[in-house]
Protein backbone atom coordinates (compact mmCIF):
# COMPACT_ATOMS: atom_id res chain seq x y z
CA UNK A 1 0.00 0.00 0.00
CA UNK A 2 1.33 3.35 -0.87
CA UNK A 3 1.34 5.46 2.44
CA UNK A 4 -0.69 9.24 1.50
CA UNK A 5 2.08 12.59 2.00
CA UNK A 6 2.72 14.06 4.48
CA UNK A 7 -0.14 16.28 4.45
CA UNK A 8 -2.72 13.80 4.03
CA UNK A 9 -1.66 11.84 6.98
CA UNK A 10 -4.80 13.77 8.97
CA UNK A 11 -6.76 14.30 5.56
CA UNK A 12 -9.39 12.47 6.75
CA UNK A 13 -9.65 14.41 10.16
CA UNK A 14 -9.22 17.60 8.89
CA UNK A 15 -12.18 16.97 5.92
CA UNK A 16 -14.70 16.01 8.58
CA UNK A 17 -13.66 19.20 10.65
CA UNK A 18 -12.86 21.48 7.73
CA UNK A 19 -14.75 20.71 4.51
CA UNK A 20 -18.54 21.96 3.82
CA UNK A 21 -17.98 24.87 6.11
CA UNK A 22 -17.65 27.88 4.17
CA UNK A 23 -18.15 30.51 7.05
CA UNK A 24 -18.72 34.11 6.88
CA UNK A 25 -18.54 34.16 2.97
CA UNK A 26 -21.05 33.66 0.15
CA UNK A 27 -18.72 31.13 -2.53
CA UNK A 28 -19.20 29.85 -6.12
CA UNK A 29 -17.36 27.57 -7.89
CA UNK A 30 -17.52 26.58 -11.22
CA UNK A 31 -16.19 23.42 -13.29
CA UNK A 32 -16.55 22.98 -16.61
CA UNK A 33 -14.84 19.94 -19.27
CA UNK A 34 -13.91 20.06 -22.53
CA UNK A 35 -14.20 17.55 -25.42
CA UNK A 36 -10.51 17.57 -25.78
CA UNK A 37 -10.15 17.39 -21.40
CA UNK A 38 -9.21 20.76 -20.91
CA UNK A 39 -10.94 21.75 -17.48
CA UNK A 40 -11.71 25.15 -16.53
CA UNK A 41 -12.51 26.44 -12.91
CA UNK A 42 -13.93 29.36 -11.58
CA UNK A 43 -14.27 30.27 -7.81
CA UNK A 44 -15.59 33.28 -6.49
CA UNK A 45 -16.19 34.36 -2.84
CA UNK A 46 -17.37 37.23 -1.00
CA UNK A 47 -16.64 38.19 2.13
CA UNK A 48 -20.52 38.54 4.44
CA UNK A 49 -18.90 41.03 6.72
CA UNK A 50 -16.80 43.50 4.25
CA UNK A 51 -18.15 42.66 1.29
CA UNK A 52 -14.78 42.29 -0.40
CA UNK A 53 -14.63 39.43 -3.75
CA UNK A 54 -12.21 37.21 -4.34
CA UNK A 55 -11.80 34.96 -7.63
CA UNK A 56 -9.90 32.75 -9.69
CA UNK A 57 -10.32 31.51 -12.87
CA UNK A 58 -7.89 28.43 -13.46
CA UNK A 59 -7.02 26.18 -16.75
CA UNK A 60 -6.08 22.75 -16.65
CA UNK A 61 -5.08 20.13 -19.49
CA UNK A 62 -3.67 16.53 -19.02
CA UNK A 63 -1.79 14.81 -21.69
CA UNK A 64 -2.09 10.91 -20.51
CA UNK A 65 -0.50 10.10 -23.14
CA UNK A 66 3.42 11.52 -22.27
CA UNK A 67 2.28 11.77 -18.66
CA UNK A 68 1.89 15.97 -18.67
CA UNK A 69 -0.09 18.26 -16.65
CA UNK A 70 -0.48 21.78 -17.48
CA UNK A 71 -2.47 24.34 -15.01
CA UNK A 72 -2.58 27.86 -14.80
CA UNK A 73 -4.50 30.13 -12.79
CA UNK A 74 -4.90 34.13 -12.75
CA UNK A 75 -6.86 35.64 -9.58
CA UNK A 76 -8.18 39.13 -8.83
CA UNK A 77 -5.36 39.77 -6.70
CA UNK A 78 -3.46 39.86 -10.77
CA UNK A 79 -1.68 36.60 -9.35
CA UNK A 80 -0.27 34.74 -12.63
CA UNK A 81 0.52 31.03 -12.02
CA UNK A 82 1.46 28.15 -14.01
CA UNK A 83 2.60 24.58 -13.01
CA UNK A 84 3.81 22.22 -15.20
CA UNK A 85 3.69 18.20 -13.73
CA UNK A 86 5.42 15.19 -15.33
CA UNK A 87 4.07 11.98 -13.75
CA UNK A 88 5.64 8.46 -14.45
CA UNK A 89 8.00 9.45 -17.22
CA UNK A 90 11.47 8.62 -16.17
CA UNK A 91 10.44 6.06 -13.49
CA UNK A 92 7.30 4.62 -11.97
CA UNK A 93 6.25 6.63 -9.33
CA UNK A 94 8.16 9.68 -9.68
CA UNK A 95 7.14 12.93 -10.30
CA UNK A 96 8.35 15.65 -11.38
CA UNK A 97 6.58 19.65 -10.55
CA UNK A 98 7.67 23.17 -12.20
CA UNK A 99 5.83 25.94 -10.30
CA UNK A 100 5.77 30.01 -11.21
CA UNK A 101 4.23 32.86 -10.46
CA UNK A 102 4.22 36.66 -10.89
CA UNK A 103 2.12 39.02 -9.32
CA UNK A 104 1.13 41.55 -12.44
CA UNK A 105 0.89 45.08 -10.51
CA UNK A 106 3.75 43.97 -7.81
CA UNK A 107 7.43 42.39 -8.09
CA UNK A 108 6.54 39.57 -6.46
CA UNK A 109 7.87 36.34 -8.01
CA UNK A 110 7.99 32.69 -7.27
CA UNK A 111 9.75 29.46 -8.91
CA UNK A 112 9.75 26.52 -7.13
CA UNK A 113 10.34 22.59 -8.21
CA UNK A 114 8.99 19.38 -6.53
CA UNK A 115 9.95 15.81 -6.60
CA UNK A 116 7.60 13.19 -5.56
CA UNK A 117 8.77 10.07 -5.11
CA UNK A 118 6.27 6.98 -4.39
CA UNK A 119 6.52 3.30 -4.02
CA UNK A 120 5.11 0.56 -2.12
CA UNK A 121 5.13 1.90 1.91
CA UNK A 122 7.21 5.08 1.40
CA UNK A 123 6.12 8.84 -0.33
CA UNK A 124 8.79 11.10 0.10
CA UNK A 125 9.01 14.56 -1.75
CA UNK A 126 11.11 17.54 -1.91
CA UNK A 127 10.24 21.23 -3.04
CA UNK A 128 13.21 23.73 -4.01
CA UNK A 129 12.18 27.55 -3.72
CA UNK A 130 14.75 29.31 -6.03
CA UNK A 131 14.10 32.84 -5.91
CA UNK A 132 13.68 32.74 -1.95
CA UNK A 133 16.77 29.08 -1.84
CA UNK A 134 15.28 26.99 0.64
CA UNK A 135 14.42 23.54 0.69
CA UNK A 136 11.20 21.73 2.07
CA UNK A 137 11.12 18.01 2.16
CA UNK A 138 9.15 15.46 3.53
CA UNK A 139 8.73 11.85 4.19
CA UNK A 140 6.24 8.92 4.83
CA UNK A 141 6.83 5.58 5.86
CA UNK A 142 3.94 2.77 6.29
CA UNK A 143 3.67 -0.89 7.28
CA UNK A 144 0.58 -2.93 8.63
CA UNK A 145 -1.36 0.38 8.97
CA UNK A 146 1.44 2.12 11.23
CA UNK A 147 2.52 5.28 9.53
CA UNK A 148 5.76 7.47 10.44
CA UNK A 149 6.33 10.70 8.86
CA UNK A 150 8.44 13.96 9.08
CA UNK A 151 8.70 17.44 7.13
CA UNK A 152 11.28 19.66 7.77
CA UNK A 153 12.35 23.08 6.13
CA UNK A 154 16.02 24.00 5.36
CA UNK A 155 17.22 27.73 4.58
CA UNK A 156 19.92 28.01 2.43
CA UNK A 157 20.67 31.54 3.00
CA UNK A 158 21.15 31.40 6.66
CA UNK A 159 21.68 27.29 6.82
CA UNK A 160 19.15 27.27 9.57
CA UNK A 161 16.34 24.82 9.66
CA UNK A 162 13.53 26.87 10.01
CA UNK A 163 10.45 24.09 10.66
CA UNK A 164 10.11 20.60 11.97
CA UNK A 165 7.52 18.38 12.03
CA UNK A 166 6.63 14.96 12.82
CA UNK A 167 3.77 12.28 12.36
CA UNK A 168 2.56 9.16 14.04
CA UNK A 169 -0.12 7.65 13.25
CA UNK A 170 -2.33 4.41 12.65
CA UNK A 171 -4.97 3.41 10.37
CA UNK A 172 -7.27 0.94 10.64
CA UNK A 173 -10.13 -0.48 8.06
CA UNK A 174 -12.19 2.51 9.12
CA UNK A 175 -10.66 4.27 11.81
CA UNK A 176 -7.71 6.55 11.70
CA UNK A 177 -5.71 7.56 14.90
CA UNK A 178 -2.33 10.25 14.96
CA UNK A 179 -0.39 12.27 17.00
CA UNK A 180 1.30 15.22 15.37
CA UNK A 181 4.67 17.53 16.91
CA UNK A 182 4.53 21.08 14.94
CA UNK A 183 6.77 23.64 15.96
CA UNK A 184 9.66 22.25 16.86
CA UNK A 185 7.65 20.09 18.96
CA UNK A 186 6.08 22.96 21.02
CA UNK A 187 2.49 22.21 19.22
CA UNK A 188 1.49 18.62 19.80
CA UNK A 189 -2.35 17.73 17.75
CA UNK A 190 -3.54 14.00 18.51
CA UNK A 191 -6.39 12.84 16.21
CA UNK A 192 -9.24 10.37 15.90
CA UNK A 193 -11.21 9.66 12.83
CA UNK A 194 -13.95 6.42 12.53
CA UNK A 195 -16.55 5.42 10.28
CA UNK A 196 -19.22 4.26 12.92
CA UNK A 197 -21.36 2.60 10.36
CA UNK A 198 -22.10 3.43 6.42
CA UNK A 199 -24.01 6.46 7.34
CA UNK A 200 -22.26 8.11 10.16
CA UNK A 201 -18.66 9.64 10.62
CA UNK A 202 -17.02 11.03 14.15
CA UNK A 203 -14.11 12.40 14.64
CA UNK A 204 -11.96 14.37 17.91
CA UNK A 205 -9.27 15.91 18.04
CA UNK A 206 -6.96 17.85 20.88
CA UNK A 207 -4.50 20.79 20.84
CA UNK A 208 -1.55 21.47 23.56
CA UNK A 209 0.49 24.00 22.98
CA UNK A 210 4.10 23.47 24.59
CA UNK A 211 5.07 27.44 25.00
CA UNK A 212 1.49 28.78 26.50
CA UNK A 213 0.73 26.01 29.13
CA UNK A 214 -1.94 28.25 30.63
CA UNK A 215 -4.16 28.05 27.46
CA UNK A 216 -4.86 24.47 28.47
CA UNK A 217 -5.63 21.66 25.84
CA UNK A 218 -8.56 22.84 23.43
CA UNK A 219 -10.64 20.04 22.50
CA UNK A 220 -12.76 19.48 19.36
CA UNK A 221 -15.55 16.84 18.63
CA UNK A 222 -17.21 16.30 14.97
CA UNK A 223 -19.67 14.13 13.07
CA UNK A 224 -21.00 13.93 9.75
CA UNK A 225 -24.38 12.39 8.82
CA UNK A 226 -25.24 10.96 5.82
CA UNK A 227 -29.28 10.97 4.97
CA UNK A 228 -29.66 9.72 1.88
CA UNK A 229 -27.37 9.93 -1.07
CA UNK A 230 -27.82 13.02 -2.09
CA UNK A 231 -27.48 14.92 1.26
CA UNK A 232 -25.55 14.77 4.22
CA UNK A 233 -25.41 17.28 7.66
CA UNK A 234 -22.20 18.22 9.92
CA UNK A 235 -21.65 19.03 13.15
CA UNK A 236 -18.68 20.03 15.11
CA UNK A 237 -18.01 21.91 18.47
CA UNK A 238 -15.08 23.05 20.58
CA UNK A 239 -14.43 23.34 24.53
CA UNK A 240 -14.91 26.83 23.70
CA UNK A 241 -18.68 26.77 23.21
CA UNK A 242 -18.20 27.40 19.34
CA UNK A 243 -20.87 25.42 17.63
CA UNK A 244 -20.22 24.74 14.21
CA UNK A 245 -23.59 23.17 11.79
CA UNK A 246 -23.85 22.57 7.88
CA UNK A 247 -25.83 20.97 5.49
CA UNK A 248 -24.99 19.59 1.70
CA UNK A 249 -27.62 18.73 -0.76
CA UNK A 250 -26.83 17.65 -4.56
CA UNK A 251 -29.64 19.64 -6.09
CA UNK A 252 -29.51 17.82 -9.31
CA UNK A 253 -26.36 16.40 -10.83
CA UNK A 254 -23.64 18.66 -11.08
CA UNK A 255 -24.94 20.79 -8.91
CA UNK A 256 -23.92 20.97 -5.21
CA UNK A 257 -25.01 23.38 -2.37
CA UNK A 258 -23.86 24.40 1.01
CA UNK A 259 -25.14 26.08 4.06
CA UNK A 260 -23.31 26.40 7.15
CA UNK A 261 -23.33 28.28 10.31
CA UNK A 262 -20.61 28.92 13.06
CA UNK A 263 -22.56 30.39 16.57
CA UNK A 264 -20.75 31.02 19.64
CA UNK A 265 -22.96 29.56 22.21
CA UNK A 266 -21.25 31.53 25.37
CA UNK A 267 -22.61 34.67 23.45
CA UNK A 268 -25.51 34.09 21.67
CA UNK A 269 -27.19 37.59 22.14
CA UNK A 270 -23.59 39.01 20.54
CA UNK A 271 -22.99 39.55 16.85
CA UNK A 272 -20.41 37.20 16.74
CA UNK A 273 -21.79 34.66 14.63
CA UNK A 274 -20.84 33.50 11.21
CA UNK A 275 -23.20 32.03 8.26
CA UNK A 276 -21.89 31.23 5.02
CA UNK A 277 -23.45 29.40 1.65
CA UNK A 278 -21.27 27.70 -1.04
CA UNK A 279 -22.68 26.39 -4.45
CA UNK A 280 -20.96 24.46 -6.70
CA UNK A 281 -21.86 23.53 -10.45
CA UNK A 282 -19.99 21.17 -12.41
CA UNK A 283 -20.53 19.39 -15.92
Amino acid sequence: MIPPNYSDICKPVNDLFGKDYPFGAVKLEVKTTTANGVSFTVNGAQDIKSGAIISELKTKYADKVNGLTYTESWNTANLVTGQVEVANKFAKGLKIEMFGSTALNSTKRALRSKIAYQQENIFARANIDALNPAVTADVTVSRDGALVGAEFAYDLNTGAVTKTNSTLGYAGPDYLITLQGNNSLNLFQLAFYQRVTKSVEAGARAVYDYKNPEGGVSAELASKYILDKDAYVKAKVDNAGRLGLSFTQLVRPGVKLSLAGLFDTARLQENTHKLGAALTFEA
